[in-house]
């Protein structure tokens, strides 16, 4: 094949140079407007290049927004774990409530620097030694050893928010747990108490602490006379085997000698005795009146000083008495009366006279009545004017 040269002769030369200029040419020139594109000018601002028309299309170009740093937030303090420490260096989380053999030895663990235990009311009295709290750097652990039953009840670890010196019980963060310890011949917790007298009052719930040593238990409620089983529905009366039995509404047919009955296989064993005691409990503090005979006596004339309170029937209201005679030493003497007042609501007035006889100067001035019942107290006063006695009109 002959070269491409000759094929076209000196023409062809001429030609083919022509052409390798041209490109020479173009490249350069490309590459300097490439470069120029990249590099922009100081103090000037590239111009934004026009969008190209060309065919519409469905596609919405997505907006591209720099994500927002985050800023570091400092980490939530940790919940309060308690944990149960068994043997051979395990552990184990507790939930509600927790059974230990009489005996054995309860080992509690609790998350927290520092923290602050609470235990049954018997252990903080008398623990015999047997109750142990250390305070590690991370956590605080309560040991007991030679476990009773009496040991029933509830143990919380409360962590301490302290500033320098001063720390304080953080009660939101509390961890407990009920903790049971069988007993296989004391079904109650046992108490020294034979009687225990309970107040019935008609606006709280009233508890019977007849308290289990083990939650397998069966418990009953008995009324000693006459004598009969209480019925437990669940609405009126309601039982907890960590709490007893709770009276939601007391009223005065719940009044009297109760007790509990336990059991748990061939042992059946009664509680201490519950004495409740029906108190008509108020509302509200009484609303006190006070009146007197006269707001101006003469010397020598009896003034009557009332002080009345309607309220609830069978709510017993004190009163007590301030008056300018005591000064002087002059005696109290007073009147007490309760009258029930007629209407749908059963109703009653209780009233207080203050009675002072052949009154004088000195009794002059503010007397003022206190009324109290079991809600509150609340005092009203009232001002006496004492003048000379008048004189006889000469006939």
């Amino acid at each position: 094949m002959m070269p491409l040269v000759n094929l076209f002769g000196s023409k062809g030369r001429w030609v083919l140079s022509a052409l390798l200029i041209c490109a020479v040419i173009f490249e350069l020139a490309y590459c300097q407007k490439d470069t120029q594109e990249q590099r922009t000018t100081p103090g000037r601002k590239p111009k934004p290049s026009k969008p190209k028309l060309g065919k519409s299309t469905n596609k919405v170009p997505r907006a591209v927004t720099a994500k927002p740093k985050l800023k570091a937030t400092p980490a939530a303090p940790a919940q309060t774990v308690l944990t149960q420490v068994l043997n051979r260096g395990k552990f184990k989380k507790v939930g509600e409530t927790l059974s230990v053999q009489t005996g054995d030895t309860l080992e509690l663990r609790c998350r927290g620097k520092p923290v602050q235990w609470s235990v049954p009311k018997y252990l903080e009295e008398d623990d015999d030694g047997r109750l142990r709290i250390v305070q590690h750097e991370r956590y605080g652990v309560l040991t007991l050893v030679n476990t009773t039953g009496v040991d029933t009840g509830e143990y919380t670890c409360y962590p301490m928010y302290c500033e320098d010196t001063d720390c304080r019980k953080e009660y939101d963060k509390a961890a407990k747990v009920f903790v049971f310890f069988p007993d296989p011949q004391e079904l109650f917790v046992p108490s020294s108490d034979y009687y225990e007298a309970i107040q019935l009052r008609t606006n709280w719930p009233t508890l019977l602490p007849c308290q289990v040593t083990s939650p397998e238990a069966k418990v009953t409620l008995h009324r000693e006379f006459p004598p009969v089983e209480v019925a437990v529905d669940g609405t009126e009366i309601s039982f907890n085997v960590k709490r007893g039995f709770t009276i939601h509404r007391p009223r005065p047919h719940h009044a009297g000698a109760l007790f509990c009955v336990a059991s748990l296989g061939n042992l059946r064993q009664s509680s201490t005795k519950y004495m409740l005691i029906y108190v008509n409990y108020p509302m509200a503090p009484p609303a006190p009146v006070i009146q007197a005979s006269s707001s101006s006596m003469a010397v020598g004339e009896n003034l009557r000083v009332s002080c009345s309170v309607m309220g609830e029937q069978d709510v017993v209201v004190e009163f007590t008495w301030e008056y300018p005679g005591q000064q002087i030493g002059r005696p109290l003497y007073t009147q007490e009366s309760v009258s029930p007042i007629g209407g749908g609501a059963a109703r009653q007035q209780t009233q207080s006279v203050l009675l002072v006889d052949e009154v004088r100067d000195v009794d002059q001035g503010a007397y003022t009545c206190t009324a109290q019942n079991l809600q509150g107290a609340k005092s009203v006063s009232t001002t006496v004017k004492v003048v000379p006695k008048a004189k006889p009109k000469k006939p």
